[in-house]
């Protein structure tokens, strides 16, 4: 009992000891972030009720959503090099966000209008592609503000110990993620008193429900904002300047390497080539690796390889596919879930996820990130089973035998509660080593060069979901606006065989890289 007790304590009393004031600048940049699931529900009913798009597009649509984070290499630098003038970035992607969700209001509440311009099919595109840019250009500020969170010396100017530091930084990053959850928690709480009697409404009363939550959802960048703005009076009146990053010039090995990329980027995206997707992933990747190879030159050879081999894991990790939208579709149409319930799954999501990351701290602040990921990938493969066991019926089943208690939302609700926890944590080990170990005056380039390479993974999940979307053709029902004819039958035949391929998919792929990994000269012993 007093070794349960011990540990509760680490990791629901003491991180929370730990905090400082000097936290809450970046971490109101994450909360905006975590917040950003404000919109996420009215979104996939605005797409499903309103848009004729289906599973490949959207899959191929976040494919270039998540090219954008990949930018987070010259931003990074550019951080380094404007540390004193670091806000300016933050207030840009504020302006970015706040067109994104004008955008969808319009779309909502003026469709008319805005199809007068551009289709509402293109209006969508462009919103959808201007949001991740804003997100990735206070991404890159509030992490490298993490660094000049965390102090290097204690109260009586002796520094801290190597122990010392590595638990500082991974509290510092879990405080990061607790406040991406927090943003969930929050935005997932209101969501469910929206929507709690969005099913009896008419089309146009839920279109108006739509455009009033894209109108709220101006908060998010102004807490961005907020964030920065105290930082910078909180710097001011300390008359001191940031001490996360001294002199530096430009590493045109860098930043040469990052305008080849958004040079090739855009020229291939824009351009009528074949597998344009696939060939910007394999050119993006090749120039990360390059950039890659030149950053980690600077760190002293016994560090290069761990951090190597770390960054590969999380990238398998990180890749696995997802089954994508129609999954959602089926579970709309038929398992019924509504607005409301789907509101209470990510409120479960998040505040399951903020208990895990907390119970989890002291084995995320010892273990290396070989074992973490075996973990979550274990745990979330198996937990994959109960969605795969209500395509085939098992709510049926247990529905029978339980009085109706044991139904599908109970299933939901128990697999998520289960599963919520896992997919924020294993990026805190990897965060906090570079927060601990870079060179000083390259914190926030190492921070976006990482976090670039690992967020590529998210395009490769995308490119793997338009695939099985490809191999497993799953439809919803498509009706003409004006008409009201079915121009698209849904079909969910194909629903259990994309479940049960995805599972296969998470469970063995980040295991068997992790395997190889540890035989190799990447290992990531610590």
């Amino acid at each position: 009992m007093s070794t349960t007790k011990r540990w509760l304590r680490t990791s629901f009393v003491d991180v929370f000891r730990d905090f400082r004031p000097s936290y809450i600048p970046p971490l109101m940049v994450y909360l905006a972030a975590g917040a950003s699931g404000l919109t996420a529900i009215a979104g996939t009913f605005f797409v499903k009720e309103y848009l004729g798009l289906s599973a490949e597009f959207l899959a191929t649509l976040s494919f270039w959503a998540g090219i954008p984070w990949t930018l987070k290499i010259p931003l990074g630098h550019i951080v380094d090099l404007i540390w004193s003038r670091k806000a300016i970035l933050v207030y840009l992607g504020a302006g970015l966000l706040a067109t994104s969700m004008l955008i969808m209001f319009g779309l909502v509440a003026y469709p008319a209008s805005m199809a007068a311009t551009l289709s509402i099919e293109a209006w969508f595109v462009i919103a959808t592609l201007l949001a991740p840019v804003g997100y990735v250009l206070q991404d890159v500020v509030a992490d490298a503000m993490t660094v000049e969170a965390v102090p290097a010396t204690n109260r009586d100017g002796r520094a801290f110990s190597d122990a010392e530091s590595k638990s500082m930084h991974t509290t510092m990053q879990t405080f990061g993620r607790i406040a991406v959850i927090l943003g969930s928690v929050s935005v997932a709480l209101l969501n469910i008193g929206v929507f709690s009697d969005a099913s009896e409404l008419t089309e146009d009363g839920k279109a108006l429900l739509y455009a009033r939550l894209y109108l709220l959802a101006l908060v998010i960048p102004l807490t961005s904002v907020i964030g920065v703005t105290i930082g910078a009076l909180s710097t001011r009146a300390k008359r001191q300047k940031p001490t996360a990053s001294p002199a530096i010039t430009a590493n045109w090995w860098i930043l040469g390497g990052s305008a080849a990329f958004v040079i090739f980027t855009l020229g291939t995206g824009l351009s009528p080539l074949p597998f344009a997707q696939e060939i910007v992933f394999i050119g993006s990747l090749l120039i990360v690796l390059f950039i890659l190879h030149r950053l980690v030159l600077e760190l002293e050879p016994r560090a290069r390889w761990p951090l190597l081999g770390t960054a590969i894991i999380i990238f398998v990790f990180r890749a696995t596919p997802g089954p994508g939208a129609s999954v959602t579709w089926w579970e709309i149409d038929v398992l019924g879930f509504d607005q409301q319930f789907l509101s209470v799954l990510t409120l479960v999501t998040a505040a399951l996820t903020l208990a895990g990351m907390l119970l989890l701290r002291p084995l995320i602040a010892t273990k290396s990130i070989a074992n973490v990921v075996v973990f979550l990938s274990l745990a979330s493969g198996l937990l994959m089973l109960p969605n795969i066991g209500l395509y085939y019926g098992l709510h049926e089943w247990t529905s029978s035998w339980s009085a109706g208690v044991i139904d599908a939302r109970f299933i939901a609700i128990l697999d998520t509660m289960l599963e919520s926890p896992l997919g924020q944590i294993a990026m805190i080990p990897m965060l906090a080593w570079i927060a601990q170990n870079a060179p000083p005056n390259l914190k926030a380039t190492f921070f976006a060069v990482l976090a670039s390479f690992t967020n590529l993974a998210l395009s490769a999940s995308s490119l793997g979901t338009k695939y099985l979307n490809q191999i497993f053709t799953i439809t919803r029902e498509v009706k003409d606006a004006s008409t009201g004819a079915v121009t698209i039958a849904a079909d969910y035949s194909q629903v259990g065989q994309l479940l049960t391929v995805v599972a296969a998919i998470v469970l063995v792929a980040p295991i068997a890289t992790v395997w190889l990994i540890q035989r190799t000269a990447f290992n990531t012993k610590q």
